[in-house]
């Protein structure tokens, strides 16, 4: 039946219109259905492998590993810092590794082995408490409190930490163990080995295995790793994830405490980068547990002997699971360093300096301590750099003391004052009368007996201070008048510095090594009189360095070379050194302001020093050829023994080279708070420092 109101011809129309409409209908729907069949083709034929790749895609993390640092040799080929492989307890935390398995992990290895629980902190204490039991430290917080952010609900739980669960965990031997194994396990980042607990090579297993505590009679755990800890943990290492056994590194010396202050030292695991470098180190790729040279030469020449270290790919899936693990690069240790010193020397110097001080303590009550350095002065390699301290009763090494201490040096620095003489245009041979001088209302100046006429040389060869009186005068263009004022001024003051300056004395020397003293100058608003104790070695202090440097000048024609310790840096190889990767070379500072034969006349003096019968170190070496200056200056001590504090003590001093003609060897020995000037101390060291030195040559001229 048709609407009323329709012809058949519109009927027809309406009736096209409508197939038209689900044709199109039909159309789309088979258009989309035939893209979503291509699509879907795409995705599983043309890239299937790659979506399934992502899929299934294992994510690489790379954990480096500890190889050992560079050894050091000295100028002969000798080892003088070595390594040694050791075991140690490793543990690495996963990006997946959860706060509970810490704790349960930590639980099980304090079942196995010691800890030493000593470095543990109350803030460490509160952390563990935190992380091994949740539900008791998420009931310190309140609804409103557990919506806050993460870090103000941690320290909130910190602060409500309750006293008596602290004090019941210091109680308990095993949870404390566990304690502090959760703060190693805790202490860097993912994928980053925190070495838990390491062998000690210096100790027995049995030595190490347990410390008894005398007072208590408690039987303490160890702080060093045994072998028998080694083989519990090996044996249960399934049960312990992110816990490894591996073979670590120690530093090891030869020669046992020969140099053992200059050398330096190294930081534990747990110190790991020093704190006032640390972003100097993380910008160099450096791990915060990683071991780094904390003093001396370990500390300054960090960046060779820091080792490359092994790397290890971890491959984790989607979940976070370690699913596989390789090698990706072996490492290598560091860059070996061939140091100038001659070890067997240096032995020699510490057991003479040992002996004279034994000999000597006994009648000299301030005695503590006496220096030497020995070095070429023709290319500043330093050859011994010797020092011993008396501290408690025993002799201990305090080598660093002979470039990080300083003292008044007196008469040995009268070279210097001669030579500046003769810049300020003193002529040679110029005389003086040596009687005592006087000032007005100052102390007698003199010399230790009137010499009577003295030049240049013999104002040397007698040690004449009334001779350097008078350079220190013309330099300040002062006429000397009996009880008169003497007008000296700061500007006088230094000019004599800047003379002695050039030789090394009251500046730093170069060396290249950390924390090296200048020395020190004080400006004193009234000079006067001080000008005249300036001239003979009684007001500046210099370093025992210092002095070395200042007779090397000499010795070498008038050069002030920059004392070396390490000569070049090599390729690491097994047992000896390897290819040369940079050469350390030999650098003057600058040439002092003498001609030759300024230079030659001082030289002249100081021979007479030790070769005539006049000179002040008469005979002293023997038949070795040796040229050089006493010194002794008197000042009020105060040092170390309080006891003694305001009481006059004597530094005395001897710097000097060998041989006289080309000389190979500059020295300066360094004995300051005697109680008088007649022991023969620095004299006797003087002595035998060249007899070993000679005796060594002829050993290695015959090799």
């Amino acid at each position: 039946m048709t609407k009323p109101g329709l012809n058949p011809v519109e009927i027809k129309k309406s009736r096209r219109s409508r197939l038209w409409r689900i044709n199109l209908y039909f159309f789309a729907v088979f258009t989309l259905f035939a893209a979503l069949i291509i699509k879907l083709g795409v995705v599983q034929i043309v890239k299937g492998e790659d979506y399934e790749e992502q899929a299934t895609r294992i994510d690489a993390k790379v954990a480096t590993y500890p190889a050992p640092r560079g050894k050091m040799y000295d100028r002969y080929g000798r080892v003088v810092v070595d390594n040694q492989s050791v075991p140690a307890i490793t543990y690495t935390n996963m990006k997946s590794t959860e706060t509970k398995e810490k704790v349960k992990t930590a639980e099980k290895l304090a079942k196995l082995i010691d800890i030493d629980t000593s470095f543990l902190k109350e803030r460490d204490l509160k952390d563990y408490w935190i992380a091994a039991n949740e539900e008791d430290a998420t009931k310190l917080l309140s609804d409103k409190e557990k919506k806050l952010d993460a870090k103000k609900t941690y320290a909130l739980q910190i602060e409500r930490v309750p006293e008596n669960e602290i004090k019941a965990l210091k109680k308990n031997k095993q949870e404390l163990e566990t304690a502090a194994f959760f703060r190693r396990f805790s202490g860097g980042y993912a994928y980053e080995p925190q070495i838990v607990k390491a062998m000690n090579p210096k100790k027995s297993s049995k030595d190490s295995d347990k410390l008894l505590d005398e007072k208590s009679s408690k039987q303490l755990p160890a702080k060093d790793l045994t072998y028998e800890e080694v083989s519990r943990v090996s044996e249960h290492l399934e049960e312990l994830p992110g816990v490894d056994v591996i073979m670590d590194w120690t530093r090891k010396y030869p020669h046992e405490k020969t140099l053992y202050s200059v050398l330096g030292g190294v930081t534990t695991p747990e110190q790991g980068l020093l704190k006032d470098r640390e972003d100097f180190y993380l910008t160099r790729g450096y791990a915060r547990n990683d071991r780094v040279g904390k003093s001396y030469l370990e500390y300054q020449y960090e960046e060779y002997l820091n080792p490359k270290k092994a790397k290890v790919q971890y491959n984790e899936n989607r979940a976070g699971k370690v699913v596989g693990q390789e090698t990706i690069d072996e490492g290598r240790r560091g860059y070996d360093l061939q140091l100038s010193f001659d070890i067997e020397l240096q032995q020699k110097v510490e057991k003479i300096i040992e002996d004279e001080l034994n000999h000597f303590r006994g009648s000299q009550p301030m005695l503590d301590r006496a220096f030497v350095v020995m070095m070429d002065p023709n290319n500043g390699d330093v050859l011994s750099m010797a020092g011993k301290q008396i501290v408690d009763g025993k002799i201990t090494d305090y080598a660093i003391g002979t470039f990080t201490t300083q003292y008044e040096m007196g008469s040995t620095v009268k070279g210097a004052t001669v030579l500046g003489g003769y810049q300020d245009g003193m002529a040679h041979g110029q005389g003086y009368f040596d009687k005592p001088i006087h000032l007005k209302g100052a102390p007698v100046k003199k010399s230790w007996k009137n010499l009577g006429p003295v030049n240049d040389v013999t104002a040397l060869q007698q040690s004449s201070n009334v001779y350097m009186f008078y350079v220190a005068m013309r330099m300040a263009g002062i006429t000397y008048a009996e009880n008169a004022p003497f007008p000296a001024g700061l500007e006088d003051l230094k000019k004599m510095r800047y003379y002695y300056n050039q030789f090394g004395l009251g500046v730093k020397t170069g060396i290249d090594l950390p924390q090296e003293s200048t020395g020190m100058q004080t400006n004193p608003k009234v000079v006067g009189g001080i000008l005249l104790d300036e001239a003979i070695g009684q007001f500046d202090t210099y370093t025992p360095l210092q002095l070395a440097q200042y007779m090397s000048a000499i010795a070498n024609g008038g050069y002030r070379v920059q004392p070396r310790i390490v000569k070049s840096i090599h390729q690491p190889e097994n047992e000896k050194l390897g290819p040369v990767i940079e050469e350390r070379s030999a650098k003057v500072l600058n040439r002092i302001n003498n001609s030759a034969s300024d230079i030659e006349r001082v030289k002249l003096g100081l021979k007479k020093v030790t070769q005539s019968a006049s000179g002040t170190a008469h005979n002293l070496f023997g038949k070795n050829d040796v040229s050089g200056k006493t010194g002794t200056a008197q000042k009020y001590y105060y040092g170390t023994k309080k006891s003694h504090w305001g009481d006059m003590s004597y530094n005395l001093t001897f710097a000097g080279y060998y041989p006289s003609e080309h000389p190979k060897l500059a020295f300066s020995v360094v004995v300051p708070y005697l109680s008088n000037d007649k022991a023969p101390i620095s004299k006797n060291i003087s002595k035998r420092i060249v007899n070993a030195y000679v005796d060594l040559q002829k050993k290695h001229d015959k090799h």
